[in-house]
């Protein structure tokens, strides 16, 4: 069945904001050596944060009725909280946790690049035959005031399909021990 759960068959769904975070949601479970399609666990990517109220619509209470969870970025996390408390909860945004959905700090990215340290992500670049691009970019005078850190996020997303493959890969560096929090706290949850 792979990651291709069709959503009738689905008891639990993973609400994530684009298909980087689905890539990546679903990695690391392979990585922890889950199959989230037969655990009936669907990993939606909503196509941005916007989006949240219809899929709660069509997962939530007034829908499918299956569990809901997933990761939102700090910056719109509001979009989360209104969706979920139309559904009927009562939430505030240090509450998300408790109904399931976890906060990455500025996004997903962000949270692998401080998790994983810039000299590693660096390394990563490297073994992808991207180092020299890597470096162009940060001789951009856009770049040069601007931290490592933030030069690598920049970097992962300023080309078609980097985003995503670099989502994966850097799930795959990962010490499964020592898991960004959004990440352990969704993973945990379902």
């Amino acid at each position: 069945m792979g990651d291709d759960l069709i959503a009738s068959e689905a008891h639990t769904a993973v609400l994530v904001e684009g298909e980087s975070d689905r890539s990546a949601v679903l990695a690391l479970g392979r990585r922890l050596g889950r199959d989230m399609a037969s655990e009936g666990v669907l990993v939606v990517s909503m196509g941005g944060a916007t989006n949240i109220r219809r899929y709660v619509r069509r997962f939530g209470p007034a829908g499918m009725n299956v569990r809901l969870t997933g990761l939102c970025d700090a910056g719109e996390a509001g979009y989360f909280v209104a969706a979920l408390e139309e559904a009927g909860h009562e939430v505030e945004v240090e509450d998300l946790e408790s109904v399931g959905f976890f906060v990455c700090v500025t996004d997903l990215e962000d949270e692998l690049i401080r998790i994983l340290g810039p000299d590693r992500v660096v390394g990563f670049i490297e073994a992808q035959g991207e180092l020299r691009t890597f470096r162009l970019m940060q001789r951009q005078p856009a770049q040069r005031g601007r931290t490592l850190e933030e030069q690598l996020h920049r970097f992962s997303g300023i080309r078609s399909g980097r985003k995503l493959r670099y989502a994966e890969g850097l799930i795959g560096e990962l010490d499964l021990d020592n898991l960004p929090r959004p990440l352990d706290g969704l993973m945990r949850f379902i």
